[in-house]
C-alpha cells in the first residue's frame, strides 16, 4: 500500500485528492491548518519529523487574501514567504519520496498569467513554481514524477471568497461553469493509479479552456 500526503486535504481540492486517492488503496495523511501550517517553519519541521518518507506527497495550501500591490503589508509577504515558498521547500529538504513516488503541486493559473489582485500569490508560486520545475529534474533520477497542476476557476470556498460576480463570470467561460474539485482529485488518482511517469516537469493548465496564454 502506498503512503500518501495531502496538504490543506480537510476542505476544497485537497480533499478531493486525498478522496480519490483513498479508493485505490493508498494509505492517505489529509492534514488540516491546525496539523500543518506552512506559514509556521516550527509546524512544518516538527510534521517532517513525524513523517520522514512517502510515496506520495501532494504539495498544496490556501491562498492569500486578494490585495493589491500598494496594500500588501511586510508581514504579509513574511508570511506568505512561508506559506506558499518557504514551507514547501523545508519539506521537500526534510520528507524523502520513495523511489518509483510522485510530488504533486498545487499551485494557480497565476503562476502563467499573474493577477494584479492576487499580487501575494502570483510572486511565491511563480517563485516555488521555478524550484519545482529544477527539482523535478533531480527526482526524475529515481524515477519520482512532479506534476504541477494549475487551477483555473474551481469551486471551492476559496474561490468563492474571491468573486462575488459567479453567475456572470460562468457566461464568459467556454464550458459556462467552474471547474469541480472532484476533477482534479480523479485526475491525480488516474496518474497514480497507472502509473504514469514520464509526464513530469511539467504544467497541467485547469482551467476548462479558460486562460488565454499558450505555453
Amino acid at each position: 500500500m502506498k503512503k500518501a500526503i495531502v496538504l490543506g486535504g480537510s476542505r476544497g481540492i485537497g480533499k478531493a485528492i486525498a478522496d480519490s486517492l483513498k479508493t485505490i488503496d493508498c494509505d492517505v495523511i489529509a492534514t488540516s491548518k491546525k496539523e500543518l501550517d506552512t506559514s509556521n517553519l516550527d509546524s512544518v519541521k516538527k510534521f517532517a519529523q513525524n513523517n520522514k518518507e512517502v510515496d506520495i506527497l501532494v504539495l498544496n495550501t490556501g491562498g492569500p487574501p486578494a490585495k493589491e500591490f500598494k496594500s500588501v503589508t511586510v508581514e504579509d509577504w513574511q508570511k506568505y514567504h512561508n506559506q506558499l515558498f518557504l514551507g514547501f521547500c523545508v519539506l521537500l529538504q526534510n520528507i524523502t519520496i520513495k523511489n518509483g513516488g510522485y510530488v504533486f503541486l498545487i499551485s494557480s493559473g497565476v503562476i502563467k498569467e499573474p493577477n494584479p489582485r492576487l499580487v501575494i500569490s502570483s510572486a511565491y508560486r511563480l517563485a516555488f513554481t521555478s524550484v519545482f520545475k529544477l527539482l523535478s529534474k533531480e527526482f526524475a533520477a529515481r524515477d519520482i514524477s512532479c506534476i504541477n497542476i494549475a487551477p483555473g476557476l474551481i469551486d471551492t470556498d476559496r474561490m468563492r471568497e474571491l468573486i462575488q460576480d459567479a453567475e456572470e463570470i460562468k457566461k464568459t467561460m467556454p464550458m459556462k461553469r467552474f471547474g469541480e474539485p472532484k476533477e482534479i482529485g480523479d485526475f491525480v488518482k488516474a496518474i497514480v493509479q497507472n502509473n504514469i511517469k514520464y509526464l513530469s516537469g511539467i504544467v497541467i493548465n485547469f482551467d476548462g479552456a479558460y486562460s488565454n496564454y499558450t505555453l
